[in-house]
């Protein structure tokens, strides 16, 4: 299969303004250069690299192409490539264009080195703040669901209780919000899982074949990635991208991709994007299943996030709301919704794809707990006021998160969100895994940025969720600080020409 480019016009975009006033060219430094252009050239495509805006094995452009995009001397290209090259973040074949990778000292695939350290650490000094995953504490009404539930669940006793479907009443109730929300929806097209990350994986077993190319938008929900890998695909990183006009989307990306790759399947996350709480809107959603029908992917959209708006602007359509077919399936949890201890989800397709997954799921389960079906009933007929309620908590939370990074940690840089919740950090330097690593020092446990990537992507990013207490997160954020403090004089190489500065 061929490999992947980057166009010389979107890497040059990437790169904004790589080059200022100061750098010299050809490799010359005079009175006024700081550094020599191939060398701040250099360092731009690195970082990319480590944001994982320059995904890993996809080829840069020629070096001619790129020259002529740039505007500067095929030299600078040569020199600029050569260092990257001999640093390890270029690999060159004989016959084929040079591929982004990196070099063997940057670890890849989010390893999480805390596990070592928690290992070896006494009982009484485990962090007190676990800042590793994003999830609230269940609502008030949590107790009055399963009570709700006690009371219905005698009209399934004379049943056999194993329903890989799903019981009617959820799935009216799911139809409805759907319907509610533009996307009209029967019953009949609602399967009832044991959470979204279970249907996503029955999705995976009957739509992806061994080896096939799955496009996720990067960075990503860490889970999603793990159980591509799992069924024997590939996950294809096509980055989001804050900085463009529109949502974050690169919707060319995903485009050339697809063609690129021949992907069928893709995965994505646009109802605030887990970790960096973006959201797709309309224009860009209508584009999205136009490219889904143009290259004949079936897209996958996780919506375990869709009632976590934090703002007062009408929420966006469905994607699946600008199908014409079956090319957008959507995946959703009460999970984040309500609680995390509720492992209930479900799939919203059409009968026939149904079919086939309720196959696959004799195999794996016999179907979804009817009480915790029965209490999700409950929790969505009082959802408006519960989700209310918790989205006030989080916008809350929210702001004393923001609050706390600003005063003591003024340099680091945080998307803005629409929702969701987290935000997601970016660093003056690639040290992500090893500010986690050294972490639980301080008090605190936190994931890297890397678990939300392919390949040693985003070590100059942080996901922090703000579904803690406001005191909590800001003591969490001064241990934080603490531990980058401590971490800062060992971020940079002075020995390396490549070094973050």
């Amino acid at each position: 299969m061929a490999t992947r480019v980057i166009g010389a016009s979107s890497l040059a975009r990437d790169l904004g303004h790589w080059r200022s006033a100061e750098d010299g060219e050809r490799g010359e430094v005079t009175r006024r250069s700081a550094r020599p252009a191939y060398l701040a050239l250099a360092e731009g495509i690195r970082l990319l690299i480590h944001d994982g805006r320059a995904p890993l094995g996809v080829a840069l452009p020629s070096e001619r192409d790129l020259a002529t995009t740039l505007g500067v001397s095929r030299t600078t290209i040569t020199s600029t490539y050569a260092l990257l090259r001999e640093n390890g973040y270029l690999i060159s074949r004989q016959g084929s264009r040079s591929t982004v990778a990196l070099p063997p000292a940057v670890p890849h695939d989010g390893m999480k080195p805390t596990r070592g350290i928690m290992a070896t650490m006494p009982h009484s000094a485990l962090p007190t703040i676990d800042m590793t995953y994003a999830a609230m504490a269940a609502p008030l009404e949590m107790q009055d669901a399963y009570a709700a539930a006690l009371e219905g669940i005698p009209a399934y006793l004379c049943t056999h209780g194993m329903d890989p479907v799903g019981i009617v009443a959820l799935r009216e109730a799911l139809a409805r919000r759907y319907t509610e929300r533009g996307l009209p929806t029967e019953p009949d097209q609602i399967l009832v899982t044991l959470g979204a990350q279970h249907g996503l994986r029955l999705l995976l077993n009957v739509l992806a074949s061994p080896a096939a190319r799955v496009l996720i938008d990067h960075p990503t929900y860490p889970n999603a990635i793990e159980a591509i890998r799992d069924v024997g695909a590939r996950p294809i990183p096509v980055p989001v991208r804050p900085e463009l006009p529109g949502s974050g989307w690169d919707l060319d990306g995903i485009r050339s991709a697809a063609r690129q790759t021949a992907a069928t399947l893709a995965y994505l996350v646009p109802d605030y994007n887990n970790p960096t709480g973006l959201l797709m809107n309309n224009e860009d959603r209508a584009e999205l299943a136009a490219i889904a029908r143009e290259t004949r992917m079936t897209v996958v959209i996780d919506e375990s996030m869709v009632d976590l708006r934090l703002t007062a602007a009408e929420p966006p359509l469905p994607v699946a709301a600008f199908a014409k077919g079956s090319e957008i399936v959507t995946i959703g949890s009460a999970s984040k919704s309500f609680w995390g201890g509720l492992r209930v989800g479900w799939i919203r397709t059409n009968q026939a794809l149904i079919t086939k997954l309720l196959g696959i799921r004799s195999t794996v389960d016999l179907g979804t707990p009817v009480m915790d079906q029965l209490a999700v009933g409950y929790l969505l007929e009082h959802a408006e006021t519960i989700l209310d309620r918790r989205r006030g908590q989080l916008r809350s939370q929210r702001a004393a998160l923001l609050s706390a990074l600003a005063e003591e940690l003024p340099d680091w840089r945080v998307t803005d969100t629409a929702g969701g919740m987290s935000v997601w950090a970016q660093l003056p330097a690639p040290v992500s895994t090893a500010l986690a690593a050294t972490a639980p020092n301080h008090g605190i446990l936190l994931a890297a940025g890397p678990r939300f990537g392919v390949q040693g992507a985003f070590e100059r990013f942080l996901r922090l969720p703000f579904t803690h207490q406001e005191h909590d997160l800001r003591l969490a954020v001064k241990a934080i600080a603490a531990a980058y403090e401590a971490l800062t004089p060992r971020a940079a190489d002075p020995l390396n020409p490549l070094t973050c500065y």
